[in-house]
């Protein structure tokens, strides 16, 4: 996995948006899409392998939608991008069957010994970042993104209710 990749990137987004509406019940495909600026058909793909990995559960139905399987405390970004994409590397030439094919001189590079390093401390820090993280650095920040969902909250008004309109 290179974590350039949309994929990547996209997995952690409409994951993170899942734990932002932690609690409030399933989710819909099209809200998360429409937030996270994915389109639907790609996110259904990726909520799939999201499932398959036990990440997330998807609910059937009129009210029904994708929530997380487990606390967002306890979901690591490197669970998100190891089930969307595989195996977490930063570059080709660490997996071991293609280094041999794409570089000759594989098994004596120094610049493969630095990427190797490299590799390790992103895989520690996605490893040790959960979704719970994500969302408390967001909320200081004050993102933009984090808008929970799009469902109305408390009483509706009746339907020949009037509305005060400020003006």
């Amino acid at each position: 996995m290179r974590f350039t990749t949309a994929a990547g990137r996209y997995g952690v987004r409409a994951m993170y948006d899942l734990a932002v509406c932690f609690g409030e019940g399933p989710i819909a495909g099209k809200d998360i899409a429409r937030r996270q600026s994915i389109s639907l058909p790609y996110l259904d793909q990726l909520m799939s392998r999201l499932r398959r990995g036990g990440l997330v559960k998807s609910v059937r139905g009129p009210q029904g939608g994708y929530l997380l399987a487990r606390n967002p405390a306890r979901i690591r970004v490197g669970d998100i991008v190891r089930a969307v994409e595989g195996p977490i590397q930063f570059s080709y030439c660490l997996e071991d069957a293609s280094a041999a094919r794409m570089c000759a001189r594989a098994d004596s590079c120094v610049s493969r010994i630095l990427i190797k390093k490299l590799n390790a401390s992103i895989v520690a820090a996605l490893d040790r970042t959960s979704l719970r993280d994500l969302c408390k650095e967001t909320k200081a920040l004050s993102c933009p993104e984090r808008r929970r969902s799009a469902r109305p909250r408390g009483r509706r008004p009746k339907s020949g209710a009037r509305r005060r309109v400020r003006k």
